[in-house]
């Protein structure tokens, strides 16, 4: 148990790096709210690495303190819905084994972008904001597949640590 706890202050501490990383790239996708979701490659490798409800966890506490960190108060409003929709998106398809790693990323990348745009539609008050779907689905594709693919190659060189 003591050393579940090391690990996942290493996935934490891991994952707030990523995200100030994040915020330091010069990264402009040109479509607003886009980004690489580096911090994502945590996520992904703790759900395969340890549980769902520590890959929960760590999700919750990596998009606080890197709101309070790094962004604002809508940032994590923002974060936590596209977060926990994308974490539930991703555990359903990892349980039914059915699915690679790059292609739960990928569905994960996707469902992040449409728990910000739920969001961002009841705090405009309107459902115009629905013409930005198609792009933001094109973004979660491309995202989720590098966050993916960078995640299976971490899982493979891996294999053999197991969080105890």
């Amino acid at each position: 148990m003591k050393n579940r706890a090391a690990y996942f202050g290493v996935f934490t501490a891991l994952a707030l790096i990523f995200s100030y990383v994040e915020t330091c790239i010069p990264i402009s996708f040109g479509i607003p709210g886009v980004k690489l979701g580096l911090a994502n490659l945590m996520i992904v490798i703790m759900l395969y690495k340890g549980t769902a409800k520590e890959a929960c966890l760590l999700s919750v506490v990596r998009i606080l303190l890197s709101g309070f960190l790094f962004g604002s108060l809508f940032s994590i409003l923002y974060s936590l819905a596209g977060g926990i929709l994308s974490l539930a998106v991703m555990i359903g398809l990892k349980r039914k084994n059915t699915y690679s790693v790059i292609g739960v990323s990928i569905a994960g990348g996707v469902f992040h972008n449409i728990g910000q745009l739920i969001v961002a539609m009841m705090v405009v008050e309107t459902l115009s904001v629905g013409y930005y779907v198609p792009v933001l689905l094109v973004a979660g594709c491309v995202t989720g597949a590098l966050i993916g693919t960078v995640s299976e190659a971490v899982l493979k060189r891996t294999a053999n640590i197991r969080l105890e």
